[in-house]
């Protein structure tokens, strides 16, 4: 195996929003929007037989 893509970086942004109905409800709104990140290993590993590891950065 040899290595094609190496970076680090948030691979999907998410964001959480509560809204509150007029009723008193409570409804959560969740986006996600991949980065620069996930469409750059998107291209990368296109067509090929890849194994992929994740591991989380410290801060």
């Amino acid at each position: 195996m040899k290595e094609i893509f190496d970076m680090e970086g948030v691979f999907v942004k998410y964001r959480e929003k509560r809204v509150k109905l007029e009723n008193g409800d409570e409804l959560v709104h969740r986006s996600e929007e991949p980065t620069e990140l996930w469409w750059k290993l998107k291209e990368a590993v296109k067509g090929k037989r890849v194994r992929i590891t994740v591991y989380e950065a410290e801060e």
